[in-house]
């Protein structure tokens, strides 16, 4: 299977838990199985390259120029990350069809499951750094929704804010720090930077970019002293605990250090600051984690201080310390995930995951205990099991490193830490499952179905294989570690295997768990002394630097941002202003080039006519009418200068624009009194005024400027005119560039178009539904209406013009590619067609006749466009390459088919439906409850023989008593 499936395979599968949600738990968290095992499944088939020592790679140049490419390649270390990512993600869907109540909305929850895995997994095999970054803030996004997927717990969705803050805080600098790596390797693609070792090292920036992706790294992965996320984060769904704590979310930032350790590891800040940093976080993570009465936060402190771990031995740049790395990475996967499924059994049965409150659980819940002393175990570092091998590892690289000079400072620390790590695991088991049966258990307690229990007793059988038969693992975790070394170091010689003799990190081991074993022993008095021990607690210390942000911004944004818009526009003017005089006052300005057109009398009038209208408008703009009918003038003329200029696709865009504008605003200014009111005293209208004198007289002289001079590489339209034809196949020129050079900017725009109209929409729905409603329906008219409220002369007229409209939007939109046309004016045409009906036959009449919603005719503009431009892909071309040839169909003469013109559907299609949309809610918010909307357009019911039955003559009469 393709890269790009494999990570397009989650992301397309998120549409499908919602859609299959009502059809009951089993179908939505089966189908999000199916999808989550076609892209296991695809990854797997590259399996056989990935051991042969190749490099799968999937490239396609998308922004060449920015450096901006969709580029995957496969690796042993991409592999291994995204087979731990997939593969526990299917056990996590089975334990979570399980896991959650009837109540939750499964087909929500598998959604943000598949969204926050595609994001995992387009870390993992992103070859090009802008690309990695953008699934970097998809997972901190996915990972706020899942967080806080229980939105009636408070903890769930104070957690979520937490980790997003601390996350995308991270994001930020990680961004930094990547640029930097990419401006100095000259490429952003991750295969390029990581051949450029001693270019990075050697450069002025590389502490700076150092700092900046570690930052990004550790509040990630939850490392000192950004660790207090993480814990926060249990309040969601024990799956979603799972699934962030052993595969995914916290192991991004460990991936990115592995990642980049060939171009980050060996100088004295990385050691220094990523050693200590994982020490620290290994030892109080530990220390914290034994004190713990909840059983899931228990386990969270564990997973910040086994990352802490992890990020140790990479922070000590040797090869052995990094495979010690991905050794334990595989190995904490397999039972942090078991053991956090073990805890959530626990919670959905006995109703409680306070340890306090449990005890003797061995008797009543033998399959689970089993499954959770094995898996506790082997976080303790007991023989036999997985745990134990890569603890062995850690400690024997910790014997040999030596910190801030002191060789006896990292094997101490490594050891208190894994002593505190098998405290808490004794603790786990004996005060969960061994004691007394009680008898006020929240809930009676008692195994659960294999649903719950299968998946952690899968992980739990790969902990025991590992563990007794670690050869089995050693190729594999040998593979990854080539690929995280690169030519940086070779793959250390050492075997895993269960005894390597009378060494000082098994004498170091054996204090460790018979130490943990005995603080066990001991905790109850442990437990008084570390509540009668001050100590910060970091929430408290979060919310006041995000209290005391949040009011030093306001301080800063409150004088300055009061609301009054005149002064926000004459600061930015006047910055505007001066930013261009500086330009021009030290730039070199060359002579003029070109000689003055001639002004002929009808420049002249229509130059006249544009500044008349507008200096009428700025003094008459309290009146909006009048103000509108001016604005109306002031765009024909630019329309006709558009003619006088040879510009007629501009002139015919600018003129049905108008149209519609003007009906729009009519629409709206009904709910507006029709002056505006006086705000502005005098000194601050001459301070305007001689505002926008001054950036007129600069607009003019910059425009001068550039139609007096060539441009310094000749015009932009030259391009154009050599390749319009000969790349397009179309004449006209504007529309080819719309169509075809520029294409992306008109998706883009047509999109913004549609969602424009949908926030009208959802306005006029907000208003029409809420307490504005009654004032809306209740308002009263400044005058009388007319006698009629249909006339039959429009209502005739526009029936009879309807058909001859169309037919011209439909001739405008064939001619668009050689000829003034296109679907952008053939929509706006078509849409003052319909908007006449409106206006003659009234919103009832034409709603009724309404076979297709505007919403739907705006989404199929922007699917049809955007599939047109997708086509280009399957033969090899760039998003929005268009194609063209000559074809013959009998008797008809040879006649041109173009891509273009389906991508021209689409643009007609948004434009008709957003218009229609828009001024269809504007004449939503029009109607007043007096109206009474007649079936016959022009108030004649032929159906009634006596007038005097006619319903309306109660609204005729209403409106002649108010005449």
């Amino acid at each position: 299977m393709s890269l790009f499936l494999i990570v397009a395979v989650p992301f397309l599968g998120a549409l499908l838990p919602g859609l299959m949600n009502s059809a009951g738990r089993k179908a939505c968290a089966g189908v999000t199985f199916m999808v989550t095992l076609v892209a296991f499944v695809g990854l797997l088939s590259q399996l056989p390259a990935v051991l042969a020592g190749e490099v799968v790679q999937a490239r396609v140049e998308w922004l060449p120029a920015l450096g901006l490419n969709v580029n995957l390649h496969l690796d042993g270390l991409a592999f291994f990350f995204a087979a731990l990512i997939l593969g526990i993600g299917l056990l996590i869907i089975a334990y979570a069809r399980s896991y959650l109540a009837r109540g939750d909305n499964m087909g929500e929850f598998f959604t943000y499951l598949l969204l926050f895995q595609g994001a995992m997994v387009g870390i993992v095999l992103s070859d090009n750094i802008l690309l990695l970054l953008i699934f970097w803030e998809m997972t901190s996004l996915a990972s706020f929704l899942l967080i806080g997927y229980w939105k009636h717990v408070v903890e769930g969705r104070q957690g979520a804010r937490m980790a997003l803050t601390v996350t995308g805080m991270g994001g930020l600098a990680l961004i930094g720090g990547l640029l930097i790596l990419g401006q100095i390797a000259g490429s952003y693609d991750l295969s390029v930077i990581l051949e450029n070792r001693e270019a990075i090292q050697a450069s002025p920036l590389y502490v700076p970019a150092l700092l900046l992706i570690l930052l990004g790294c550790f509040t990630k992965s939850a490392q000192f002293p950004f660790h207090f996320w993480l814990p926060r984060a249990m309040a969601a769904p024990t799956p979603v605990s799972a699934y962030l704590h052993s595969a995914t979310m916290v192991k991004a930032g460990i991936f990115m250090m592995a990642r980049l350790w060939p171009v980050l590891s060996g100088t004295t800040e990385w050691f220094v600051i990523v050693t200590t940093a994982g020490l620290l976080t290994m030892v109080i993570g530990a220390l914290i984690a034994l004190f713990k009465h909840d059983l899931k936060a228990l386990l969270a402190y564990s997973t910040v201080s086994h990352l802490g771990l992890i990020t140790m031995l990479l922070g000590t740049g040797t090869a052995f310390g990094a495979m010690a790395a991905m050794f334990h990475i595989l190995n904490h996967a397999t039972f942090k995930a078991a053991l956090f499924m073990s805890a959530g059994i626990v919670d959905h049965e006995a109703k409680t995951r306070d340890i306090r409150l449990l005890g003797g659980l061995r008797k009543l819940m033998p399959i689970t205990f089993v499954i959770a002393t094995i898996a506790a175990l082997s976080m303790a570092g007991i023989p036999f099991l997985n745990g134990f091998l890569s603890k062995e590892q850690m400690l024997e690289e910790a014997n040999r490193t030596v910190l801030f000079g002191a060789p006896w400072l990292v094997p101490v620390l490594a050891t208190v830490g894994s002593l505190f790590s098998a405290a808490y695991c004794f603790r786990f088991i004996g005060h969960t499952f061994f004691g007394p049966v009680r008898d006020d258990y929240p809930a009676k307690p008692h195994d659960p179905g294999a649903g719950l229990w299968l998946p952690p007793a899968i992980l739990v059988v790969l902990v025991i294989v590992i563990g007794v038969a670690p050869f089995l693992a050693e190729p594999f975790v040998k593979l990854v570690t080539a690929d995280v070394l690169g030519a940086a170091a070779e793959v250390p010689k050492a075997y895993f295997k269960i005894w390597h003799g009378l060494v000082p990190a098994l004498f170091m081991s054996i204090i460790a768990v018979v130490g943990g074993f005995l603080m066990y022993l001991v905790f109850a008095p442990l437990l008084r002394a570390w509540d009668a021990t001050p100590r910060p607690d970091a929430k408290p210390m979060f919310d006041g630097v995000i209290a005391g942000a949040v009011a030093l911004a306001r301080g800063l944004i409150a004088p300055i941002h009061d609301g009054a818009f005149t002064r926000y526009a004459a600061v930015m003017v006047l910055a505007v202003l001066g930013a261009g005089y500086y330009a021009f006052g030290t730039g070199v300005v060359g002579a003029t080039a070109r000689e003055m057109q001639p002004m002929t009398p009808i420049a002249v009038g229509g130059w006249a006519m544009v500044i008349a209208a507008t200096a009428v408008l700025v003094v008459m703009h309290r009146y909006r009418l009048f103000a509108l009918v001016m604005i109306g003038i002031v765009g024909l003329m630019v329309s006709a200068g558009f003619v006088f200029f040879s510009a007629p696709d501009l002139a015919m865009t600018q003129f049905t624009v108008e149209v519609v504008t003007i009906i729009l605003l009519l629409l709206a200014l009904n709910f507006l009194p029709k002056r505006t009111p006086d705000e502005s005293g005098a000194l601050r209208r001459i301070r305007d005024a001689g505002i926008g004198i001054i950036g007129g007289i600069a607009a003019t002289a910059l425009s001068f400027h550039y139609l007096m001079r060539d441009a310094i590489e000749g015009p932009i339209s030259a391009f154009h005119v050599a390749n319009s034809y000969k790349g397009g196949g179309g004449t006209n020129m504007v529309n080819v560039i719309l169509v075809d050079f520029r294409g992306f900017d008109t998706y883009g725009e047509i999109i913004v178009l549609g969602i424009a109209a949908l926030l009208i929409y959802a306005l006029t729905e907000t208003l029409l539904s809420g307490p504005v409603r009654a004032r809306l329906l209740n308002r009263k008219p400044d005058q009388a209406f007319a006698g009629d409220a249909h006339p039959m002369m429009m209502v005739v007229l526009t029936r009879v013009i309807m058909p001859i409209v169309l037919m011209v939007g439909f001739y405008i939109f064939l001619r668009g590619h050689n000829e003034p046309g296109g679907g952008f004016i053939a929509g706006l045409i078509v849409s003052i067609a319909v908007v006449m009906q409106y206006m003659a036959s009234g919103f009832g009449w034409t709603s009724a006749r309404l076979r297709y919603p505007y919403h739907g005719v705006i989404g199929a503009g922007v699917l049809v466009a955007g599939l047109t431009g997708i086509g280009s892909w399957f033969v090899g071309k760039p998003f929005l390459t268009s194609d063209f040839t000559y074809v013959r169909i009998p008797p008809f003469q040879e006649f041109e088919l173009a891509t273009a013109a389906l991508f021209d559907v689409g643009v007609f299609l948004a434009v008709v439906g957003a218009v229609m949309l828009s001024l269809e809610s504007f004449s939503r918010l029009a109607r007043r409850v007096d109206m009474v909307e007649s079936e016959h357009p022009m108030e004649i019911n032929p159906a009634r023989d006596d007038p005097a039955e006619d319903p309306l003559n109660e609204l005729r009469k209403a409106r002649t008593e108010t005449a």
